[in-house]
């Protein structure tokens, strides 16, 4: 098992280095002070910085890659509308991530058929090194493909647990349910992805 990427630890996939979160906490959050007094720069920069990441989460939800930036454009203009609200109980990240998640849901319920297009889904944001690409394209395929035998829910906790690094404090906040809510929906997905899966990558589960 390569390090970095044992499935069994919560968020070790993509959980990015202390420093360089803390850096970019504190940027975004400048960033939001200046969308409250309406500053378009500062809003076009915002949006930059969440736009794949969002792509990344609302493409395992919604599953019709044609409605991904129409809800990742509803959420951030609830963003930029609502900026004022945000009062710091939480990190900015978890704020965005639960109003892109109120905004699946919705979307959902105006396309309860989605279309699978397994061509279009975004890339994660962060290119692996080198050497490790090809692993960790194997990787993002077979678990992609593996989600889609999970519910939305479902897919939601494992792919804002082992694609964004987050844990399940901070996904409870963004999908608004009890904290033992997410451990059950991630034991659960857990057991049918390893159904799901084959070969060595069902020993990751």
């Amino acid at each position: 098992m390569r390090e970095g990427l044992d499935l069994n630890v919560v968020g070790t996939a993509s959980r990015p280095r202390t420093e360089s979160a803390r850096s970019g906490a504190l940027e975004e959050r400048a960033l939001l002070d200046r969308v409250i007094l309406h500053d378009v720069e500062a809003f076009e920069r915002l949006y930059r910085i969440y736009q794949s990441r969002l792509a990344r989460f609302l493409i395992t939800l919604v599953k019709r890659p044609q409605l991904v930036e129409e809800v990742l454009d509803d959420t951030m203009m609830a963003v930029w509308q609502t900026a004022g609200s945000f009062r710091g109980t939480s990190k900015l990240s978890t704020w965005i991530f639960a109003i892109a998640y109120r905004k699946a849901l919705k979307a959902r319920v105006r396309w309860p058929d989605p279309v699978e297009d397994h061509e279009l889904h975004p890339r994660v944001s962060e290119d692996p090194l080198p050497d490790e690409q090809l692993y960790q394209e194997q990787l993002h395929e077979t678990l992609v493909e593996a989600m889609a035998h999970l519910s939305a829910e479902q897919r939601a906790v494992v792919d804002l647990t082992y694609f964004h690094g987050m844990g399940y404090r901070e996904i409870a906040d963004i999908v608004n349910c009890p904290v033992d809510t997410v451990k059950t929906r991630m034991f659960h997905a857990r057991r049918r992805l390893k159904q799901a899966l084959s070969g060595s990558f069902a020993d990751w589960i």
